[in-house]
């Protein structure tokens, strides 16, 4: 061998390969392989619910128990004080309080979804996005044990029908939509901080009391002497768009165009922020945990 062939081969270790776990062709991926594993997070889920009433009596139907007697105790009380008719009110309440438990749940959960699932994100090789689908799917079971509750009241005290009632399903799914990018965001960042949990915990207990739900814009009006000021800060509050979308179909009212432009485009930003932390740091979460 020649001195110019010893020169010509490299010296020390070889190159590390190229790598493109930091990319979002890899953060879509996992999302498409969770939403294939729909066997695995659907029966997670379902457990769940099963687990939470182990050994109860009524089972999950304390779910619909509880929302019905805190919707009907509280109905009563605020249409008394705020002087508003019970048989428009009540339903109001109940589906603003069915609509806001999806959402404050979700977001609740959703920041602990991997943290409490560690033994999971260790030993299973599954897509982080599993636990996100898991979770929906749980919510959206506690959704649907509510539905004969509305049922209800709708039999005791009839509202109006109309075909604008189908446009709940385009805002169930944008409720969803925002359930899913809350966990992917605030349940990354919890693993790594993990007062953001305790955090936002404070926080959906503030937007509650800053939301049209025990509460109406029309009595805010009719208090105010009809200073439209008032209205127009609290609709600076997203989740009061969240509900106009969701519980305004089911009310018969018909909504404005902008309450869905901002909830659209709330889920737009989200979308995109959960991608962003989804490509940056989804490697990351079994090791913080």
């Amino acid at each position: 061998m020649s001195v110019t062939d010893l020169t010509d081969q490299p010296s020390g270790p070889p190159p590390p390969a190229v790598t493109d776990s930091r990319s979002y062709r890899r953060a879509w991926g996992d999302l498409v392989a969770g939403y294939r594993n729909h066997e695995l997070w659907l029966h997670l889920g379902w457990q769940d619910i099963k687990q939470r009433y182990r050994r109860s009596l009524l089972g999950p139907l304390w779910i619909t128990l509880a929302t019905a007697v805190t919707s009907v105790a509280m109905g009563l009380l605020y249409s008394e004080l705020f002087h508003m008719d019970l048989k428009t009110f009540l339903p109001h309440l109940l589906l603003g309080f069915i609509f806001w438990n999806f959402l404050a749940d979700g977001i609740k959960e959703g920041a602990d979804v991997f943290a409490s699932n560690d033994g999971l994100l260790k030993q299973i090789p599954a897509p982080l996005s599993v636990h996100v689908y898991r979770l929906v799917w749980r919510q959206s079971i506690i959704l649907l044990h509510n539905v004969p509750i509305y049922i209800a009241i709708l039999i005791i005290y009839p509202q109006p029908i109309n075909w604008t009632m189908i446009l709940v399903f385009p805002g169930m799914f944008l409720l969803a939509m925002n359930v899913a990018w809350m966990t992917v965001v605030f349940g990354i960042l919890s693993t790594r901080f993990r007062d953001i949990s305790q955090l936002l915990n404070t926080l959906v207990q503030l937007v509650f009391f800053m939301t049209p739900i025990i509460w109406t814009t029309d009595s805010l009006k009719k208090n105010g002497n009809g200073n439209s000021a008032r209205v127009k800060l609290v609709e600076l509050n997203p989740a009061l768009h969240y509900l106009d979308v969701t519980r305004g179909p089911l009310m018969g009212q018909s909504i404005a165009f902008y309450h869905w432009a901002i909830v659209i485009g709330c889920t737009a930003v989200g979308c995109a922020a959960a991608m962003f932390i989804l490509r940056n740091y989804r490697a990351r979460v079994a090791y913080w945990v």
